[in-house]
């Protein structure tokens, strides 16, 4: 009798088991289905309606203590503070907002260019600078052309150090009062500024090694067939001749039987 029930109590508690772990499986199936469901969006920030406002009125106090460089002050996608300045006011705008109580940006993230030809100052300088105090970030942007020169931040963040060098060496932008500032990036005796957009993709020179005279050597670049030149005035190149689609010939009616 005793065994009977034991038999009886062991099958009762294999089937609750089995049901417990085909519930289990099943939650974790629809929870898998529901997580691929939810990666297929896109990411996208956010709009923080309180962060943009205190981004934009902290701006405009920027704009107010700093009048004599400040130009535009802007927030784009949606919570990222831009703020353009002369490029006279590069050193006091980093050291006002690395000292100032409400702002600290004592932390230079990156500072980098961007060179657009059409304009008349065609470099763009940009310096992102964070906030551990207040976990913000903002970021300054001026401008200068190829011949004027912009003051050095290294008085202000260390960290300015190799990426002036960088942007000299990409750019060609002269940053005045550097303690360092050479070539980074690209060889010891290389011509022009990679990062121009004038700059030709294949470069000037081409380096290779010489069984002769057993080391490497750099020569002129010499291209098997030229780069293809667009006329930007007229809406696409004119082909050749021989390209030109040929005029299928025309088949004579055959005559009608009488």
């Amino acid at each position: 009798m005793a065994a009977s029930l034991m038999r009886c109590v062991r099958g009762g508690l294999g089937r609750s088991l089995n049901i417990a772990s085909r519930s289990a499986g099943i939650i974790q199936q629809q929870a898998r289905l529901e997580t691929t469901s939810t990666e297929t969006k896109p990411t996208v920030r956010a709009k923080d309606a309180v962060t943009h406002n205190q981004l934009a009125a902290f701006g405009e106090y920027v704009a107010e203590m700093m009048p004599k460089y400040v130009q535009q002050v802007e927030v784009t996608c949606y919570n990222e503070l831009e703020v353009m300045i002369h490029s006279d006011g590069v050193v006091p705008m980093l050291t006002f907002l690395r000292d100032h109580t409400n702002a600290q940006f004592r932390s230079m993230i990156d500072l980098t260019a961007v060179d657009i030809p059409s304009r008349e100052n065609r470099f763009e300088i940009v310096y992102n600078l964070l906030s551990l105090r207040y976990n913000s970030r903002i970021r300054l942007k001026t401008y200068t052309d190829e011949l004027t020169p912009v003051d050095s931040a290294v008085s202000v963040h260390q960290a300015a150090n190799w990426y002036e060098r960088e942007v000299w060496d990409m750019y060609g932008v002269f940053f005045a009062n550097h303690p360092d500032l050479r070539r980074i990036l690209t060889d010891y005796g290389f011509e022009g500024h990679p990062f121009r957009k004038d700059f030709p993709l294949s470069g000037y020179v081409e380096v290779r090694y010489d069984d002769e005279v057993k080391r490497v050597v750099a020569e002129p670049v010499e291209l098997t067939q030229e780069f293809r030149k667009f006329d930007l005035n007229t809406p696409w190149e004119v082909f050749p001749a021989h390209r030109e689609a040929k005029a299928a010939p025309q088949l004579e009616a055959p005559d009608e039987k009488k």
